[in-house]
Formats: C-alpha cells, structure tokens, sequence
C-alpha cells in the first residue's frame, strides 16, 4: 500500500510530464508512437496510478527530446 506521501509525488510527476508534453504540443497519443509505450500507460502515469520504471522515464525523455531532468524540474509546482 503506498502512503499519501508516495502517491503525491506519482501525482507531482504526472502532472509535471503532461505539462511538458503539452508545452512541446504532443498529444499522449504521439508520445504513445514516438515511445513505443501505450497510450493507457502514459495516461496512468500523467494522472499518478502507476509508479513507473526508471528505464521507462528514459524512454519517454527520449521520445520527447529532452533531458530526463526536465522530468524532475520543480519550478512549475
């Protein structure tokens, strides 16, 4: 069972990873292409219901083109 502690941090990196997905204008369906993942798991991870791998955020930063920090970056909170 995860604590509120945990499931807010899934939360906090969701919204962060939509936030720049949007701000590069990709959809989750073309970061869904781009990455190989599917549109249910980037979905799950933008809304904090899945923890995710750090291989997987690898992948996504990849897709994206941009550096894994940007992932992390707290300014916008």
């Amino acid at each position: 069972m995860r604590s509120n502690v945990d499931q807010e941090r899934l939360i906090r990196f969701g919204k962060q990873l939509a936030g720049v997905r949007k701000s590069l204008g990709i959809t989750q369906e073309e970061l869904s292409h781009k990455s190989g993942l599917s549109l249910s798991q980037i979905a799950r991870i933008e809304t904090g219901a899945i923890n995710t791998t750090l291989n997987t955020i690898f992948i996504i930063s990849d897709a994206l083109e941009i550096k894994v920090v940007e992932l992390f970056n707290r300014d916008n909170d």
